[in-house]
């Protein structure tokens, strides 16, 4: 098949797909071949996924978004984009682009302000609708104890 031009500005350029291709795996069965290309719906991929868009919204230079989204299932079905990953991944690695030093910074872990601690004990708010004379009288304990 004809090389495809990049179309858009964040498409798979020549040299990334020269990598890309060997990993995709092959047709399993003949039959009528797709009207576009994997290169097409690849990059329909990838622009859904950064876009963050409805399958719907996938532009038509890609493909039917109806297309699009059946390869991209049925290789996440069969776990075709973790194998890509891995690939990717070990080359990059192996070539000495990967350093796989990992940093965890603990000051940007944060609590909600309600998680510090639990219900305090011995502090009772009584109802609108009318408390007993216990309870006033707990309420009082409490803010004197407080103050």
């Amino acid at each position: 098949m004809d090389t495809l031009t990049v179309t858009g500005r964040f498409d798979l350029t020549d040299a990334q797909w020269a990598v890309l291709e060997p990993l995709l795996p092959r047709p399993s069965r003949s039959g009528r071949p797709s009207l576009w290309s994997k290169r097409q719906m690849v990059d329909g991929i990838r622009w859904r996924v950064g876009v963050g868009a409805p399958w719907r919204d996938v532009p038509a230079v890609y493909g039917s978004w109806a297309a699009v989204y059946a390869l991209f299932r049925r290789w996440q079905r069969v776990g075709v984009w973790q194998a890509i990953v891995t690939s990717l991944q070990s080359m990059a690695d192996a070539a000495g682009r990967v350093t796989w030093d990992v940093s965890v910074d603990s000051t940007i872990a944060r609590a909600h302000q309600h998680a510090a601690g639990a219900r305090k004990r011995g502090i009772y708010r009584p109802s609108r609708r009318g408390g007993s004379s216990l309870s006033l009288m707990i309420t009082r304990w409490a803010v004197l104890g407080a103050g």
